[in-house]
């Protein structure tokens, strides 16, 4: 992935990307364990990590039925939840990050205000204040209830972090290439349609991707609102039952799965661009 693309991450494009003196950027993202495109070794620590949580919650429900296997019954409609809630949300953040995105390299100086705005207020509040204001200060005069709510904040949130992967995703291709559309006789809007936005989005999808994992783990932050995700299920069960560890095991342990396994589609993906794109040169 080129570093332009690295820049556009969540994390890079706040105060924690730091430059070292070698001039090497160092980036922090929400990225998990992915072994490196040469890493062979059946002891990477990928593999530690999944199949060692995989084999976990397959032989805890063996050894252990009660409570282990009653727990692993009582979380699937949770973990329906945790997917509908992502998937949604990550739909409308994409929407309102291409919004902002676009907005932060427009030449209308109001446009570029208001994104920037938008992309800064947003990223200085946290998610949990967010959902809690939307949920409890703008949900009665919006009619925004339960899981509509929390869409919203997530929604709104990401789509801060995903206007700032547009914005590098954008600035990331080379000006001669607006400048030759332009030339041809297309306008801004048509160049930017027709020839900007399609390669950025082979540059932003790693990112993207890494915002889908980060997403995917904040939305247990919604089991708050009363929403029966994957966490409060497991909350649930443990309130009743007082079998506290071994609930929040499975929860942990389901998280963990699904955070790796996404993180590996990830870094499958990133490396498939990078060949292609090499090929392309």
């Amino acid at each position: 992935m080129s570093d332009q693309a690295k820049a556009g991450r969540r994390k890079a494009s706040s105060p924690s990307a730091a430059r070292a003196p070698s001039g090497l950027t160092i980036n922090v993202t929400d990225g998990t364990l992915i072994p490196g495109s040469g890493e062979k070794s059946i002891l990477s620590a990928w593999n530690i990590a999944f199949f060692g949580a995989l084999a976990a919650i397959i032989i805890l429900p063996i050894v252990s039925p009660q409570p282990y296997l009653e727990v692993l019954a009582f979380v699937p409609d949770g973990l329906a939840a945790t997917f509908t809630v992502t998937v949604v949300s990550i739909f409308f953040a994409l929407i309102l990050g291409l919004l902002a995105g676009m907005g932060r390299v427009a030449k209308a100086k109001p446009i570029n205000l208001a994104a920037t705005v938008y992309v800064e207020v947003v990223r200085g509040i946290p998610l949990l204040v967010q959902l809690f204001y939307i949920y409890y200060a703008l949900g009665p005069l919006l009619h925004l209830k339960g899981p509509a709510s929390a869409i919203a904040a997530m929604s709104i949130c990401y789509g801060a972090y995903m206007g700032e992967i547009f914005r590098a995703g954008i600035q990331s291709i080379p000006k001669g290439q607006m400048e030759a559309a332009l030339a041809l006789g297309m306008s801004r809007t048509q160049a930017l349609w027709r020839i900007i936005l399609p390669q950025t989005v082979k540059i932003i999808l790693p990112p993207i991707g890494n915002e889908f994992i980060a997403l995917l783990k904040d939305s247990s932050l919604v089991s708050i609102l009363a929403i029966s995700d994957l966490l409060r299920r497991g909350r649930e069960y443990a309130s009743v039952s007082f079998k506290f560890l071994e609930a929040y095991t499975i929860v942990a342990l389901i998280y963990l799965i699904m955070t790796l396994f996404f993180s590996r589609l990830v870094g499958v993906m990133e490396t498939r661009l990078r060949t292609h794109g090499k090929r392309h040169h």
